[in-house]
């Protein structure tokens, strides 16, 4: 054996294996940053061309770019969901019933995601129908499709607009500041980010801000960091050695 094979046996040998606490948090951190690959675009740039423009929903066209937007917001779904699942076991240690708490509201939140992607394929099928019919009856596709991009619109202010702030921000937030197991400085942004989102979510169902407007945007950059953020710690640092995890193989 040669001195090079020497020495990669001897490293694999030291190589310590990484634990299931670490491998949980790389978990939760890689499906919060997925949670950000898919719900930006879909928001921002896939589905805007078919949404924004009533004039869009009577006409021909390819609706290619919201259908991968309905895509994207199908594994938004399932990384929000598994953000929860995967917490769940370690939160629950101390917080059994604030950790199922955030569960349900993350479930809660794909449940409106959910019903905004049926209401944009709703539209897809409405303007396949009115290609197919060669372009018959467009007054009553617009009138039916603009009901849908209501909808659609209701459902983010009422998930990613309200929930969200429920469940990552004050519930999360607070377990893990009480645990300790990311910097308290970096969960008290959680617990600031979470009432924000709520207030600028009432405030557009009374009708006292518009949705989407500079004041609700500015409300929710805070969120929008701290998820960011701990994504980014779990998937680079894992969770910090804390008495909740006490009994599990912390990482090296």
């Amino acid at each position: 054996m040669t001195t090079t094979a020497r020495t990669a046996v001897s490293k694999n040998a030291q190589r310590i294996p990484m634990s299931s606490l670490r491998k949980t948090a790389l978990l939760v951190g890689i499906l919060f940053l997925i949670t950000y690959i898919t719900s930006i675009p879909a928001k921002f740039s896939l589905y805007p061309p078919l949404l924004e423009d009533p004039a869009n929903l009577a006409s021909i066209g390819p609706d290619t770019l919201a259908s991968w937007g309905a895509l994207a917001e199908m594994i938004l779904i399932i990384a929000n969901i598994g953000t929860a699942v995967a917490l769940f076991p370690v939160l629950r240690r101390r917080f059994p019933g604030l950790a199922l708490g955030f569960v349900t509201a993350r479930v809660m939140e794909s449940v409106f995601i959910a019903v905004g992607i049926l209401s944009v394929l709703s539209i897809i099928t409405l303007r396949q129908d009115f290609a197919a019919s060669g372009g018959t009856d467009g007054a009553a596709l617009v009138t039916a499709g603009q009901a849908f991009v209501t909808l659609q619109e209701w459902t983010f202010q009422l998930g990613p607009g309200f929930v969200v702030g429920v469940g990552n921000g004050i519930l999360l937030g607070y377990m893990l500041y009480r645990s300790n197991l990311v910097p308290r400085g970096m969960a008290i942004l959680g617990l600031v980010a979470g009432p924000l989102v709520c207030l600028s979510g009432a405030a557009v169902i009374l009708g006292l801000i518009e949705g989407g407007s500079a004041v609700q945007i500015l409300a929710c950059m805070p969120e929008f960091f701290w998820e960011l953020i701990l994504g980014i710690y779990l998937i680079v640092k894992g969770f910090k050695p804390s008495p909740i995890t006490a009994g599990m193989v912390h990482p090296h």
